[in-house]
């Protein structure tokens, strides 16, 4: 692995002068053009859009690529960070399976020298009932679900992590509370108008650098409405399948895991109230949002559903 030298890390003064003058001067430049709409390629490293209420404050680097949850380097909040150094996240490519037109393997530098990389400051709220805010780099999913052109019954869409259990420790040794080893590659699920939605994206950076191994390097997803274990680290597979797909925690334990996982304060998980949460860095817990404040954007996937029954 890579190491990032602490000089050579963004803080979060500069990124925000940085994002601030880069969104000025893009709405200069949109006012002289008549087209009324730019693109911008990765390398650029441009801004598009993003989402920050002024309310929060980012997550430092350091706490944001030391205190993570990837079992599949170890159980400890730090242990992704020590362990993970031998996982080499490049080259790189996603299959594509399942009711698509255009199955087969993508090589991740084909797809981002191709596509426009954009910042997203999203929250991220854990199960566990911690959270952190996060600028992310990274581009919508729903470019990639263009490309391949899924069937019209591909209703679902799953995705798989790498199994490196050479290079992924956790892999070898975890167990789990309820049922033994953990059943390897790490699985999740979306259904396809979630997938589709424009705050759905899937990161290859955060603070204006590649996405650091303990992160989910190279590319992961990121559903900033759910709790943190959806969004699924170092993706190998995206299928795209007809009925609800299995998902790794749901699969160990159904009854404290549902399928959806969204970010919901009036549902409990068995064994802890969901209602607040500890921001990272911070001492005095804060209440949590409904959909984990994306509820404008994101209440009308769900205004049929019995969001008790579906958790």
């Amino acid at each position: 692995m890579i190491k990032i030298l602490p000089s050579e890390i963004t803080n979060r003064k500069d990124y925000m002068k940085r994002r601030n003058f880069i969104k000025g001067g893009l709405a200069s430049m949109a006012m002289t053009l008549s087209s009324g709409a730019l693109a911008f390629h990765n390398k650029d490293n441009l801004i598009n859009k993003s989402t920050l209420d002024l309310n929060d404050k980012l997550n430092s680097y350091y706490e944001i690529t030391n205190y993570n949850n990837y079992y599949e380097f170890g159980m400890g909040k730090s242990d992704p960070a020590t362990n993970s150094g031998e996982f080499n996240p490049r080259p790189w490519s996603i299959k594509i399976e399942g009711l698509v037109h255009k199955p087969g393997t993508i090589d991740l530098e084909h797809i981002l020298s191709n596509i426009t990389i954009e910042d997203r400051i999203y929250r991220l709220r854990c199960v566990e009932g911690w959270s952190m805010v996060i600028p992310w780099q990274g581009f919508s999913l729903s470019k990639i679900i263009d490309i391949v052109q899924p069937y019209a019954d591909a209703n679902y869409i799953q995705f798989e992590t790498v199994y490196r259990p050479d290079e992924m420790p956790g892999q070898k040794r975890l167990f789990n509370e309820f049922r033994g080893v953990l059943p390897w590659p790490y699985l999740e699920g979306l259904r396809m108008d979630e997938a589709m939605h424009p705050l759905t994206i899937l990161s290859t950076g955060l603070y204006g650098h590649d996405l650091l191994n303990q992160n989910g390097a190279p590319i992961r997803l990121v559903v900033p409405w759910k709790y943190g274990f959806k969004s699924i680290k170092s993706i190998v597979t995206i299928r795209f399948v007809a009925k609800e797909p299995i998902t790794t925690w749901s699969k160990v334990n159904p009854r404290e895991y549902g399928f959806y996982s969204n970010v919901n304060p009036n549902v409990d998980h068995p064994r802890w109230s969901q209602a607040t949460e500890r921001r990272i860095g911070e001492f005095k817990r804060r209440e949590t949002l409904m959909f984990n404040g994306y509820e404008d954007e994101v209440s009308d996937l769900y205004k049929n559903m019995d969001l008790i029954k579906y958790y």
